[in-house]
């Protein structure tokens, strides 16, 4: 019973993975949707927490650090054994070889005393050794090295999160440009379907006229295989509405199939270059590499101050693990200067070499906005270029529908033959294959624009 509940459930979890989300989705909750679910803004995500804990770790150099030390060690070696004595408290005259000193001096014998060699010292026999020893390591002052790297790794954190931001306004820009490519699309089919229409109640009255002998068997050939054309014409935005459902699910990380589209043409943002500028995340980034660079010059000029540290130690020794622990127990404790004098010019080197990245990149921040404007300015000619060409689609449109109606009459009064009707028809469907194509270039120009707003204005 357990087993067959267990493949219930999978089998459920597999449909409902499958099914995705059902009801039609609109622009701003797929925008949701995609900020807590989209694979490459997780990623981005995870970015960021690794550099905020590069910071901590940076941070916590302040700190010192704390060691527990657990040494054994056995030797017969005359040195260790001996040290082992003293470093647990344990050294008696005899390990100076004094009971050897005394029996020679009792037994009354001659010679140069200073020429006595202590078996017990010199071939003393192995000895255990245990000491646990807390060490504490902690530095005064590192010529501000230690806060110049944190401030470096807090420069990179704020980079990584620009440039988590840079993804998402990525995605976003990606998202709405599917949602308006769908309300376009579902425009031209639209006016193709209206067109399609037309082409079939054309095809009816060529038959009805063929069967009193007023048209040729070639006009309904023509009608046929213009509607043929259109058909195609609409399997064809049908097949790029699957693609762009594919691709939304994919930005989405879930499966979507249907969403709820409002108007095909994006509204011109009210932005003036310098909101563009403030915003601009390309040069936010430049900005913060130039703090970086600052930082790193503070960095390299670390070398010319002095470093002092200081330590203290408890610890205790013994043949036995912890033997007598608070009776053989010692301290230590100690500071450390250390100040380099001269490296033959390596650190001078070193500060003019840093200060030269920081005006290569103080330059590069001037590049970029440079750059950003020269984009801009680009974007909002093209997208003038696209409204004129836009408008005048539009009237062209207008006149080709007019056209065909008029052509259409005019083939039931006889006054013109179905290959003129078929051709008025084909500038009709040209002029709303060519307007879709201009509102899509025009959009996805403000989507641009918009987008090195650091996506303002969505």
């Amino acid at each position: 019973m357990k087993k067959t509940l267990s493949v219930l459930l999978l089998a459920l979890a597999l449909n409902a993975s499958d099914i995705g989300i059902s009801k039609a989705l609109t622009l701003d909750e797929a925008i949701e949707i995609l900020k807590s679910k989209n694979l490459e803004i997780k990623s981005a995500s995870l970015d960021v927490d690794s550099a905020k804990v590069e910071v901590k770790t940076a941070s916590g150099n302040h700190w010192g650090k704390l060691d527990f030390i657990q040494d054994f060690a056995n030797s017969n070696d005359a040195g260790n054994v001996f040290g082992f004595k003293l470093a647990s408290r344990e050294a008696d005259f005899a390990a100076f070889g004094f009971d050897e000193f005394l029996g020679w001096m009792n037994g009354g014998m001659n010679g140069d005393v200073l020429s006595i060699q202590p078996n017990k010292l010199n071939y003393p026999e192995s000895r255990n050794f245990f000491q646990s020893k807390l060490k504490y390591e902690v530095p005064l002052f590192t010529g501000f090295q230690i806060s110049s790297y944190v401030e470096i790794m807090e420069s990179m954190s704020k980079m990584k999160g620009l440039e988590k931001e840079q993804v998402i306004n990525e995605q976003i820009y990606q998202i709405r440009k599917s949602f308006y490519d769908m309300a376009l699309l579902r425009s031209s089919t639209k006016n193709l379907e209206k067109i399609l229409s037309n082409i079939e109640t054309l095809e009816n009255m060529t038959e009805e006229m063929i069967a009193v002998g007023y048209a040729k068997k070639v006009d309904l050939l023509e009608v046929q295989a213009k509607k043929g054309n259109v058909e195609r014409l609409l399997l064809q935005m049908k097949s790029n509405q699957e693609l762009l459902y594919h691709y939304i699910s994919f930005l989405l990380n879930e499966k979507v199939k249907n969403i709820t589209t409002t108007v095909s043409d994006v509204e011109m943002p009210q932005l003036s270059n310098s909101d563009i500028l403030n915003n601009n995340l390309d040069i936010k980034r430049a900005t913060t590499g130039l703090e970086v660079r600052q930082s790193m010059l503070d960095l390299s000029k670390a070398s010319y101050y002095p470093m002092i540290g200081a330590f203290a130690e408890i610890s205790t020794a013994d043949d036995t693990f912890l033997g007598d622990a608070d009776d053989h127990k010692a301290y230590t404790v100690g500071a450390r200067l250390s100040w380099n004098i001269f490296n033959g010019g390596i650190d001078g080197a070193n500060i003019e070499k840093s200060r030269i990245e920081k005006l290569k990149t103080k330059t590069q921040v001037e590049l970029a906005k440079k750059g950003i404007t020269l984009k801009v300015d680009k974007i909002r000619t093209e997208i003038e270029t696209y409204n004129l060409e836009i408008s005048s689609l539009h009237k062209e449109l207008t006149l080709a529908n007019e056209i065909y109606k008029n052509y259409e009459g005019r083939y039931r009064e006889k006054l013109t033959s179905m290959s003129d009707v078929i051709i008025k028809q084909s500038e009709q469907i040209q002029k709303i294959l060519e307007l879709q194509m201009a509102k899509n270039k025009r959009n996805e120009r403000i989507f641009a624009l918009e987008k090195l707003a650091n996506g303002e204005n969505r």
